[in-house]
């Protein structure tokens, strides 16, 4: 994990603005948010493991399933999961525990990040700033 230093970290906005305004970019909400934090994930690459540009938020006003709910935004920063390759390869009919576990655990779960993408990171959060606080 490599943090990304930004003007938008403690930035308030309100969630479903914020979202309107992400997604078109090509943001997602990750997977693990709760009802009170949560993070925007932007797939950078996905060839060796998945490396995505994070910015994670925490609610300050309402729950993040309702409607007027306000943010807080975090440090965005650079994340790397380098996954097992080759576990459920060779799949048969007799390996009924690889069907059941088919998904792995990281096997890396902050691996190694290129410059190159720091340098891509930082020209993402550079250009959210100047979108989100004009």
């Amino acid at each position: 994990m490599i943090e990304i230093k930004s003007k938008l970290d403690g930035e308030q906005f309100e969630l479903n603005e914020l979202e309107y305004t992400l997604k078109p970019l090509g943001y997602e909400i990750g997977g693990g948010w709760d009802y009170d934090h949560g993070a925007f994930d932007y797939k950078l690459d996905d060839e060796q493991g998945y490396m995505y540009l994070r910015i994670p938020f925490q609610a300050i006003k309402g729950e993040l399933d309702r409607n007027g709910c306000i943010i807080s935004v975090g440090t965005p920063y650079l994340l790397h999961h380098v996954y097992q390759r080759g576990l459920d390869d060779n799949i048969s009919a007799g390996n009924a525990n690889a069907t059941l576990n088919q998904f792995s655990e990281p096997q890396d779960p902050d691996g190694s990040i290129d410059e190159k993408w720091i340098e891509v990171g930082e020209k993402m959060v550079r250009d959210l700033e100047e979108q989100l606080l004009r």
